[in-house]
């Protein structure tokens, strides 16, 4: 156990806080936060602050050396027994911005545009589970949300197919990842 004394300054270590043992009452300690409050805690709850002895024991050379030889030799026989064929390792990446799918679109109405999306989508589902393709990414954009509903009402309708929100840091919140089931590729 830590030997702490009156006038010790310390800090919570959970916590964003500091203060100054003030007293002890049965296995606690109680502090004073540099905002004037009496707070009561564990010893093993605090760290006393300018006290290098427990930083310095928990970090001898040894140890360190000891913790890297451990890793090396848990990490050295790790052996990746999964092959993937190339179709798994495959997404197919649909991009459903009517940029994309025209050369202009200024001709085309709301409800035209929202068509041709969810047909381009229906073609590309299709096409993948007649070519066992396992995940496909439709990039539809924010927006209002049309499109977004538009699509979970399509991939609704087929039972081979599962579907969620793709992967926020390579697609950002526009795309949605759809897997076809392994008795759908077979």
């Amino acid at each position: 156990m830590k030997e702490l004394n009156k006038g010790d300054k310390i800090a919570v270590l959970d916590d964003v806080m500091e203060g100054v043992v003030v007293g002890f009452k049965n296995d606690e300690v109680i502090i004073e936060t540099t905002d004037g409050f009496e707070l009561f805690f564990k010893a093993n709850e605090l760290i006393k602050i300018g006290d290098t002895s427990e930083i310095n024991r928990a970090s001898r050379y040894s140890d360190i050396e000891e913790a890297k030889a451990e890793k090396v030799i848990k990490n050295h026989h790790k052996i990746n027994s999964e092959k993937k064929s190339r179709k798994e390792e495959f997404v197919l990446e649909v991009d459903l911005h009517i940029e994309k799918l025209v050369k202009s679109f200024k001709h085309m109405t709301n409800f035209d545009i929202l068509n041709l999306q969810v047909d381009t989508a229906r073609s590309q589902l299709e096409f993948a589970i007649k070519n066992r393709i396992p995940k496909i990414v439709f990039i539809h954009g924010m927006g209002e949300g049309v499109l977004k509903t538009e699509l979970d009402y399509l991939f609704g309708r087929y039972t081979e197919v599962s579907y969620q929100d793709a992967n926020y840091r390579k697609y950002g919140l526009g795309a949605t990842e759809v897997f076809l089931k392994q008795s759908a590729l077979i």
